[in-house]
């Protein structure tokens, strides 16, 4: 049973979600997590590629959960000329997201957190301007819970970050309009390299993407820019790229949705709440990939408010938003920065790119180089890769 009365509740029990009750929960504090759907994990809203170096310090990898091992980036250009960029060790990981969440929320768990699902949080509690719990409609009721802290990991648009007073709207123009497939009988697909398609005619404003998840199975899919959206839709690109690319492909399941390219919100906390994953804006801006960065989010908030609950302190939360940018923020800045750089390319460029590429030796290949190569005309961004990737 719930109680009526909690230190923290974490809405919403995706990565960000739990890693956050986790690491509240190892300090001692009572932490409840709460989840509308009917399973942690499900409904999977992503490409489910993660690098390895974003794993490691939130779970011991685990095959149970690796649906495929990646040790090589392939990059195609708009006229289909490929190169691939091969790395000495694994080097990222396709995720079983269902049971890599549920590995999740057992770690918090066992750290002390209690979850539930099936609880629909459709309000908060508040005295004056301060967050005091939530109220929710549970097994056919509508009930309260009071907590000192309500962390929000309930995605774009965090209606509890909204119903907090802080500014959770996103611009069209900052979201990509993503589609995607599973697909089984695929063809001509290695099982250790991800796919990037660059190029209007297969993604304009964006990427196509092929992940492998084993035999003959792979997640399929594009995210366009919003502005291209409104002209034609993400699913007529993937139609045309699944006829051209996988025509006898069998598709077993299929989503769609809206993925955030923008900035870390200006404000991620405030009187009793704070906000991580997608909720906070915490997606890398120019791969839309966000497990790994919500799981930092996630830890860097469970950090800082199981800290206030034991000190008493909820002015501690102030140290959120710095503590985030230190942690991550301030790598995706220049991601934005590549982003803008990379996405204003024209087709003919990164027909050049990929040539230029593939001249340069495999062993000598790396994601600075391709971001050098690209960004060859945009000196003022050299520095800015240098800052993130080792050329």
């Amino acid at each position: 049973m719930l109680k009526s009365q909690y230190d923290i509740i974490v809405v919403g029990a995706g990565p960000a979600g739990t890693v956050a009750a986790r690491f509240a929960a190892m300090q001692g504090v009572d932490v409840l997590v709460l989840e509308k759907d009917r399973d942690v994990g499900y409904p999977v809203r992503c490409a489910e590629a993660i690098s390895k170096r974003n794993v490691v310090p939130f779970i011991e990898p685990n095959d149970k959960w690796i649906a495929a091992k990646i040790n090589k980036y392939a990059f195609v250009s708009p006229n289909g000329e490929e190169v691939v960029i091969e790395f000495d060790e694994v080097n990222g990981y396709v995720l079983e997201r269902r049971i890599f969440d549920y590995e999740l929320g057992r770690l918090a768990s066992e750290a002390g957190a209690k979850i539930q699902t099936r609880v629909y949080v459709n309000g908060l509690i508040l005295e004056g301007e301060k967050v005091c719990g939530v109220k929710a409609e549970f097994q056919g009721k509508q009930i309260e819970i009071r907590s000192k802290i309500v962390i929000g990991a309930d995605g774009v648009e965090s209606r509890v970050g909204r119903w907090a007073g802080i500014k959770t709207h996103i611009d069209y123009r900052d979201m990509e309009s993503c589609f995607q497939v599973t697909a089984a009988n695929v063809d001509n697909v290695d099982p250790g390299t991800l796919y990037f398609y660059l190029g209007t005619n297969y993604a304009p404003g964006g990427y196509f993407w092929v992940f492998p998840k084993g035999d003959k199975l792979a997640n399929i899919g594009l995210g366009i820019s919003g502005g291209d959206n409104k002209k034609r839709s993400a699913l007529s690109f993937l139609n045309d790229n699944m006829k051209k690319f996988f025509p006898n492909a069998s598709v077993l399941t299929q989503i769609a949705g809206g993925v955030p390219c923008a900035l870390t919100l200006e404000r991620i906390s405030g009187d009793g709440i704070m906000l991580v994953g997608d909720a906070a804006r915490q997606v890398n801006p120019l791969t839309g990939g966000g497990i790994g960065s919500g799981m930092i989010g996630g830890r860097v908030a469970g950090e800082i408010a199981g800290e206030a609950i034991r000190k008493n302190n909820l002015q501690l939360l102030d140290n959120y938003h710095n503590a985030w940018m230190k942690e991550r923020g301030k790598s995706h800045l220049i991601f934005d920065k590549l982003k803008e750089g990379i996405f204003n390319i024209s087709d003919d460029e990164f027909n050049d790119i990929i040539k230029k590429l593939k001249k340069i030796p495999k062993e000598k290949r790396t994601l600075g180089k391709f971001f050098v190569t690209a960004l060859a005309k945009k000196p003022s961004l050299i520095v800015d890769v240098a800052k993130v990737y080792v050329v």
